[in-house]
């Protein structure tokens, strides 16, 4: 790699790494947004146990990926120990986010070519989250999502962790996210509030029902914060 795509590579890198709010600046209101939604999924499920966590969006870009870290993050933060995985075979951005070796991932370990404890990394600047990336891209995405490895592994790494939270492909563009909901213990569907339709976000919904999925909300992007709400969210967070 030469010194002008190295230089690239770190940009892109950085620029991924800005996404983590809740680590870059836990005092911030977005931060405190994350923490009130990683309270809202303990309490808001007192009937049964809420461990393993997937989101998913209606379509690409609605900002998925960086709601599910964040929330690790938010987990992670109140002494939770968490492991974040990306099943978003097709698409991964995880790895770019944290950091971390793409290569001995999800995949890798689903086919026999890794074993799970050398493809977890763990995040060194937020301590009790690890990592699992998604590994070499496969073929078959939604197969190997489906098969007996993923469901054994899953089960295992449900026991290991405090919480096992999963970022999965938009729900409505393929079939990834309907083969993963029903085997988790909530999904929370991430939705961009200035862009999305409402239909699509609609028909989204509807695809998790159709599958049995665990709904536990949504969450919406790009909402506009009232002044006033700042304004309250400072004054009761001030050093002064």
């Amino acid at each position: 790699m030469n010194k002008t795509a190295q230089r690239k590579h770190s940009h892109g890198q950085q620029a991924f790494a800005e996404r983590l709010i809740t680590h870059l600046s836990p005092r911030s209101a977005v931060s405190e947004a994350y923490r009130t939604l990683r309270t809202n999924i303990q309490f808001g499920a007192l009937d049964r146990a809420v461990k393993t966590i997937m989101a998913t969006s209606a379509g690409p870009g609605e900002g998925k990926s960086t709601t599910i870290a964040n929330l690790a993050i938010a987990f992670a933060q109140a002494g939770h120990r968490c492991l974040l995985i990306d099943a978003d075979l097709r698409r991964p951005v995880l790895h770019k986010v944290f950091g971390v070796d793409q290569r001995r991932g999800l995949s890798a370990v689903l086919v026999g070519k890794v074993e799970v404890a050398a493809a977890i990394h763990s995040v060194t600047a937020v301590p009790g989250l690890q990592v699992l990336p998604s590994g070499p891209l496969p073929p078959n995405p939604a197969e190997m999502l489906g098969s007996k490895q993923w469901q054994g592994l899953l089960h295992g790494l449900r026991e290991s962790f405090d919480f096992v939270l999963i970022d999965a492909p938009p729900v409505i563009a393929v079939a990834d996210a309907s083969v993963l909901a029903p085997q988790t213990d909530g999904v929370i569907l991430v939705l961009d509030a200035g862009s999305v339709p409402r239909q699509a976000a609609q028909m989204a919904k509807d695809q998790l029902d159709k599958v049995g999925a665990k709904f536990l909300g949504a969450v919406l992007n790009n909402v506009r914060v009232e002044d006033d709400y700042q304004y309250y969210y400072y004054y009761y967070t001030s050093n002064d």
